[in-house]
């Protein structure tokens, strides 16, 4: 066990202790009087003194120091023998065995020795070790904890910890915490690591330096552990820009599978919500625990290994041993129970391994306990055959559970079974004879004995009269099709004569159907087809229809009655091949990615010599999609079925691999894809399969079988019985671990093809550099994710959807694009900032569904930037008109109550009077040339209210304030509203009178006052005028964009103030910082809000 290190005194030490390993920084030393053969005297007094003393002050046998060489406290050690010096080490471990300390020694030799060297200052080393030691210690608590199930006190303080440290709002849950280093540059970082559900920390404080580290799940695109110069083992963090490695865990195995799985988990629920509905699980992150992830990838292993429906729970994994009459003996391994199954996996892969339906199970009952078969039951099938499991511990709750699973399902599903043997085998009687014999020994049912000897058979392939029925049974469609009955019936029925999109591509696929088969050159096949796509389609709208399952349930109705066929397309696309049926075929892609990296293990010739394995790839997607039907004769392909069906996608990627293999010579001689196209199309267009006792079917894709020369024939049995030979090594978890893997790689590369097709539409349509618009994009995206991570979804706001076009997959509400345009937006107006974001909000919202996507985002962002001015001012003129200013905005007040029409600062300051008569006369023409636009701007743009424009002059004075020419500005901006509204009173006048502009501006001449007597003079100066404006008047008084523009042009220092380049750069940097804490801190403020009146 580790030690809290403490200091030991070697004066004479040599005389209790004898060192048997050391290296420049440690020692290990066995205690004398253990382990020695000899009777040496000094052992046996140390021995006798180890053995009278109380257990509690007893000394371990074995320890481990640390020393540091060259150091003032410590002395070098040589050969065994300490040099004279100082004696004082620490003592760091200590064990009860030589094989516990030699864990603890191999630890340190991995993680530490190697990295104790980067240090200068030895008093350093001492220090990185003991807090290593001490974290390693906490951690070792916290895990004893967890596994007691005792109140992990531990993990309240580290909770606590990272609450204060990384200040996220109290939904941001953390699942797990880590000690370990983060290695920046070859220097490494000892601190902790914390996995919450949305985010990845760090937290280290060392040396009087403190790094914090925060990652999101969803931007990590890839994780992996890998090695690096300093250590074999490493976990490394890739995202867009970076790579953080992080090492030294007490268990690494653990942590990546944790992080494995919270990444996963995530991602899933973030960005592929294609398939979010079908997986439970994921939909409460809140509720996610460590254990419950551990439980799911247990679950998740449990059904990929034996195939079962998604919906199945595993409850239990208990060691056990199962009698098999074929070895006479008791074979070693585990049973599974979930909802509906009882399952049993030997230890030794592929020895043996059976699936009960628990409604095949007539009965579960305990046996007499003997020395020979201790706490043994017995599970009883419909067929007479009966499973005795031994060595079951909690046996009693175990039969328990399972009685009363039995007893529901049962009860739900009360079917009656024909358990006579059919004997109608008239074909291939050599193969039928073969699986006969295995019938008899191993049972014919769903829950017979699956072991190496089945494995044989089906690679030689099944017999076409026994076909449809084992695929029936090792896919377990038979259970679904007898638990339903009446339901695909009644499935037909209720999408009969519907018309839909669906429905449509199906009837333009019938035809395209194995067209060259008999059996749909004719309309009865036709219309089983028809029936079988479209039920299931109605069944499944989630998934549809997709091309290839024409292909497929081609083949299914061959050699399965249509219900039957029907249950074997369910069995396919819903838990065999997860998620290769749908808008984005991501399951698919997963496993292509997957296929990539198995090429380059078992093919790395072929690897080195196509560079770009994506070609390779892309070929191989039409394999995994129709399982070899569509580029394969028919008559070999169905072997190809045959072991799909029995062995999973493990029998696609052997193949696959072992038709490269075939071809790798060739394929490295290939100049380019098309070649290496052609060399694979001709190779599986030439493979035969001489037992079949049907006329060849050529493939769907023998677009290379007119060869002017013979080419060789390949037999299917011979390949499929390589392909097991050769690559069948792959098990069902290492498939799995790397699907995890690169499914996150998949949906990357979603995200950023979308991003790309984002940036390339409004790319040509905006001024801002392309650097700049991908971190509005991130930072676009993040803001969606913030609310995904830590609000309850709003109904407008809806989650990512990646089936709707590329523009509208994120899209924000009102609040976030408040949060963005405080960060971003280059018109800050303090307090008035945010009605601000509501009107520019409204403006940007056409649709009024409440959100806006990306394009509209940064197109307003384009213009504060990069408009001209008058883009700018018609921008500011839009958000003070409807529907950006509306009746019931917050700001929104009565002109004679709002501060601009009360301040006791002049806005028209004294000038000389001569400027008064030149205002004047400017004014006046003005009006006229506007006059002649009128009809113009009528259509463009409404005219603008004077409580509209009130509301306009707030916001130019909330933006001026702290530039640093704000009282120019402020001078410049009263001189032009004096003048505005002066125009508005014109305007008012003429319109009441119907006099022309030429008696407007003499009207405006003789009545307009002087600077001193400006029409914003403090109200309280003139109570016998209490309305400056009349009420019933106000509605006329109007001013347009026209007359605004015009008369902002007047005044330089606002042109100035308009037209200054604006720094994008500096805003974005600040952004990308602020942008969580911005957003954590307005949580916290409402949740103190919610606290306040919860307890009013």
């Amino acid at each position: 066990m580790w030690l809290k290190p403490e200091e030991v005194l070697l004066k004479n030490a040599l005389k209790l202790w004898v060192t048997q390993k050391s290296s420049c920084y440690f020692i290990l030393q066995r205690r004398r009087g253990h382990g020695e053969g000899g009777g040496r005297l000094t052992g046996r007094l140390v021995g006798a003194l180890d053995a009278v003393l109380d257990s509690n002050a007893r000394v371990a046998p074995f320890r481990i120091l640390l020393q540091v060489p060259g150091s003032q406290v410590y002395s070098p050690i040589a050969c065994g023998e300490l040099l004279n010096g100082s004696d004082v080490y620490w003592a760091i471990a200590t064990g009860a065995t030589l094989e516990e300390i030699n864990q603890h020694w191999d630890w340190l030799e991995q993680n530490l020795l190697h990295t104790l060297s980067v240090f200068d200052n030895k008093d350093d080393i001492a220090s990185f070790v003991k807090g290593k030691v001490k974290a390693l210690i906490a951690e070792e608590t916290s895990s004893r904890l967890a596994e007691q199930e005792e109140e992990p006190e531990k993990f309240r303080e580290a909770l606590v910890k990272f609450e204060a440290r990384f200040n996220f709002p109290e939904a941001e849950k953390l699942v797990t915490y880590y000690s370990c280093c983060c290695w920046k540059g070859r220097v490494p970082r000892q601190g902790w690591l914390y996995l919450s559900i949305n985010h990845l920390c760090f937290y280290s404080f060392f040396l009087g330096k403190e790094l914090k580290l925060v990652v999101p799940w969803v931007d990590i695109q890839k994780l992996e552990r890998t090695s690096n110069v300093f250590l074999t083992d490493t976990i490394r963090i890739t995202t867009q820009n970076k790579e953080r490695d992080f090492s030294m865990f007490l268990n690494l195995d653990e942590v990546f599978k944790v992080m494995e799985q919270l990444a996963d988990v995530t991602l899933r629920r973030l960005l592929d919500n294609e398939v979010f509905d079908l997986d439970p699980d994921l939909q409460e992150p809140s509720q996610i625990t460590k254990r419950d992830l551990e439980a799911r990838a247990q679950n998740e292993f449990f059904r990929a290994f034996f195939r079962l429906p998604r919906k199945e729970k595993l409850h239990a994994v208990v060691d056990c041993s199962l009698w098999t009459p074929f070895s006479r003996c008791h074979t070693a391994g585990r049973m599974f129970t979930s909802d509906s199954y009882i399952c049993f996996a030997s230890r030794e892969d592929g020895c043996c391994k059976i699936v009960l339906p628990l409604r095949e199970v007539v009965s579960i009952e305990k046996m007499e306990d003997t020395s020979l078969l201790p706490h043994p039951i017995i599970v009883s099938i419909r067929s007479k055959v009966a499973f005795q499991f031994i060595e079951l511990r909690d046996r009693d709750s175990l039969v328990e559970a399972l009685l009363v699973r039995l007893k529901q399902v049962h009860a739900n599903h009360p079917v009656h079974y024909d358990t006579s043997a059919d004997d109608d085998m008239s074909r291939e009687q050599i193969k039928i004879s073969l699986w006969n014999d295995h019938f008899v020994e191993y049972g014919r049912t769903v829950c017979m004995f699956r072991t190496e000897k089945i494995r044989k058979l089906v690679a030689m392939g099944i017999p076409e009269s026994l076909r449809g029925r084992l695929w029936l049974l090792f896919s377990d469609a038979v259970t679904d099709l007898a638990s339903h009955p009446g339901y695909y019936g009644n499935l037909v029925e209720e999408s009969l004569g519907k018309c839909c999109l669906v429905t449509e591509e199906i009837e333009r696929d019938l035809h395209r159907s194995l067209p060259e088969h008999p059996a749909f050159q004719n309309e009865t096949g036709i219309a089983a087809l028809r029936r079988v796509l479209t039920a299931y389609a109605h069944r499944n709208p989630k998934i549809g229809y997709c091309q290839s399952m024409n292909i497929l349930t081609s083949v299914l109705l061959l050699y399965a009655k249509e219900e039957e066929a029907f249950w074997l397309l369910v069995a396919v696309c819903e838990r065999m091949l997860p998620d290769y049926f749908n808008h984005r075929v991501i399951g698919a892609q997963v496993d292509q990615s997957v296929f990539e990296e198995l090429i380059k293990g078992h093919l790395p010739e072929l690897a080195e010599h196509m560079n770009d394995l994506s070609a390779l790839a892309s070929v191989s997607l039409s394999w995994f999609l129709t399982l070899f039907l569509s580029i394969m004769p028919l008559e070999s392909a169905v072997n190809v079925v045959d072991c799909f069906f029995y062995d999973g996608i493990k029998a696609i990627f052997q193949l696959g691999l072992a038709v490269l293999e075939a071809n790798a010579e060739d394929l490295c001689s290939s100049k380019d894809d098309g070649q290496a196209l052609m060399i694979l199309s001709r190779f599986l267009d030439h493979i035969k399969n001489e037992d079949s006792p049907g006329p060849p079917v050529g493939s769907h894709h023998a677009f290379f079988s007119d060869d002017q020369e013979p080419y060789p024939v390949t037999d299917i049995s011979d390949l499929i019985r390589d392909s097991y030979e050769k690559f069948g090594d792959q098990s069902v978890e290492q498939i799995e671990h790397l699907r995890y893997k690169h499914r996150i790689r998949v949906l990357q590369g979603h995200e950023d093809t979308t991003k790309q097709n984002v940036l390339r539409v409004v790319i040509p349509e905006v001024s801002i550099l392309p650097e700049d618009l991908e971190e509005l994009y991130d930072l676009f995206k993040r803001e969606h994710m913030m609310n995904c991570y830590w609000e309850q979804p709003r109904p407008m706001a809806s989650r990512h959807d990646p089936s709707r076009p590329y523009a509208e997959q994120y899209r924000i509400d009102a609040r976030q694009f408040a949060h963005l345009f405080q960060l971003v937006s280059p018109w800050t107006c303090g307090a008035h900032t945010e009605i601000l974001a509501e009107r520019t909000f409204r403006l940007l919202d056409d649709n009024m569904d409440q959100l806006i996507e990306f394009k509209a985002f940064v197109s307003c962002l384009d213009i504060m930037y990069n408009g001209e001015m008058n883009e700018k001012i018609k921008l500011l003129y839009r958000l003070h008109i409807p529907p950006a200013l509306t009746e019931n905005d917050r700001d929104s007040q009565s002109p004679l109550k709002n501060p601009l029409l009360s301040t006791s600062r002049p806005l028209v300051f004294g000038k000389p009077s001569g400027d008064a008569v030149d205002y004047q006369k400017q004014l006046k023409q003005m009006i006229k040339d506007l006059a002649k636009e009128k009809d113009k701007t009528e259509k463009e743009l409404p005219k603008m209210s004077q409580r509209e424009f009130i509301q306009f002059c707030k916001t130019l004075y909330s933006m001026f304030h702290e530039d640093p020419e704000e009282n120019d500005l402020y001078q410049a901006i009263a001189t032009v509203t004096t003048l505005l509204l002066q125009i508005g009173e014109v305007g008012q006048r003429s319109s009441s009178s119907g006099s022309c502009s030429q008696e407007c501006g003499e009207e405006l001449q003789a009545s307009a006052p002087s600077p001193e007597d400006s029409v914003f003079a403090d109200t309280a100066k003139t109570p016998q005028e209490p309305q400056a404006f009349p009420e019933e008047a106000e509605a006329d008084w109007t001013v347009s964009l026209e007359h605004i523009l015009a008369s902002l042009l007047t005044e330089q220092s606002l042109v100035n103030f308009f037209e200054k380049p604006l720094d994008m750069k500096s805003k974005l940097e600040n952004a990308k910082i602020n942008q969580y804490n911005l957003k954590t801190s307005e949580m916290s403020h409402q949740s103190q809000s919610e606290l306040k009146l919860s307890n009013l």
